[in-house]
């Protein structure tokens, strides 16, 4: 007897919208069980990763503050993916986009200007793009794989971060640790009120406004898609699968850059080895989760960033891993993939002998 996938006939609307729902809710039943393993009480546990992060004025600060860079990346993946380009490196573009905005604060620290500011996030955004340009070129020339090009590339990236933070970098007054100097004034992003929430949110709302009407309302939005679902129809239609390619790389990196920057200014105010704790990674399980639409990875982003607080929230206050946030990440992320798998293809067990033993669901 063996399982194959038979693809089904016509996708089901309904399912595709509650795919999302199921993904989550076998994630938290998972993570319950996974809770329970390890001897801790499941409500419990499950409270104190998902609720507890949503029960102070600080904490949804912090909740904010985490799902900025992951909405500002995950537009700019769900876009590339809507075309059927797999960017996987938004971790390396984000990366870049650091050090490139960095350049002004580190190299011309007495520059002091609003325009210091703008011109720290526009070289963010340069740096990340022009990084992505890298697997678009590759992509779009020789054929290479733009997931293996873009992933290996986040790698060449941090140890470029590492070297100069760690060399010619490296603040010169601070007691020989692996940092830049400390930002200030406009070299760092005002904060939205009293708190740690600061211009990057604003920049990620804007970001899903100006996108979902790209996506939705314009010719570019509709290229993308065609391209994205037929790229011989789209070449008939007169529509570029190289310049898509490079519009939705371009635009995607650009955003990383900018989380990148927006990062650095933000929370960290300087230059550190450990510039993401995974952003770009996690991005993509924001983009898939989001349905590839601007406004679901607003709302994705919130989710995923609760997965961090509730990470830190667990080892706290449960005495356990703070990686046990890297383990419900892919334990969505599988459960997205296993779910959409389903809505395309049924299970079907044939016998030996060729005959349908039993139809799936």
């Amino acid at each position: 007897m063996k399982l194959i996938l038979e693809k089904r006939q016509q996708r089901s609307k309904r399912m595709a919208l509650l795919s999302p729902v199921l993904a989550i809710a076998l994630t938290i039943a998972t993570g319950a069980i996974i809770f329970a393993m390890q001897g801790l009480n499941p409500a419990k546990a499950i409270f104190v990763y998902f609720l507890e992060p949503l029960t102070s004025v600080w904490s949804i600060e912090e909740l904010i503050v985490k799902a900025a860079p992951l909405v500002l990346i995950g537009v700019g993946l769900a876009l590339c993916y809507q075309a059927r380009v797999w960017n996987i490196g938004a971790e390396g573009q984000l990366t870049i986009g650091a050090l490139a905005g960095s350049i002004i604060p580190i190299l011309f620290n007495s520059w002091q200007s609003p325009l210091t500011l703008v011109t720290m996030l526009l070289l963010g955004m340069l740096g990340g793009a022009a990084y992505a340009a890298i697997p678009a070129f590759l992509k779009t020339r020789f054929n290479a794989n733009e997931i293996l090009t873009s992933l290996m590339l986040v790698y060449v990236a941090q140890y470029l971060a590492d070297w100069l933070i760690r060399g010619p970098w490296r603040d010169p007054d601070g007691f020989n640790f692996p940092k830049s100097v400390t930002f200030e004034g406009w070299q760092l992003l005002p904060a939205i009120g009293n708190g740690r929430v600061h211009l990057g949110a604003g920049l990620a709302i804007a970001a899903v406004i100006i996108f979902a009407v790209i996506a939705s309302k314009t010719l570019k939005g509709f290229e993308i898609r065609v391209i994205g679902s037929s790229p011989r129809a789209g070449s008939f239609s007169g529509f570029s699968q190289k310049r898509t390619i490079y519009f939705t790389m371009l635009v995607s990196g650009a955003l990383a850059g900018l989380a990148g920057i927006c990062e650095i200014a933000g929370p960290s105010g300087q230059l550190q080895p450990a510039i993401s704790p995974g952003y770009g990674f996690t991005a993509i399980i924001v983009a898939f989760l989001g349905r590839l639409n601007p406004v679901g990875v607003l709302f994705a982003g919130v989710l995923l960033a609760i997965s961090y607080l509730g990470g830190e929230a667990a080892q706290i206050s449960l005495g356990i891993s703070a990686k046990i946030s890297q383990v419900f990440q892919g334990m969505l992320l599988f459960f997205i993939l296993a779910c959409d798998a389903l809505i395309l293809y049924k299970i079907r067990f044939i016998s030996s002998n060729g005959k349908t033993v039993k139809a799936g669901i």
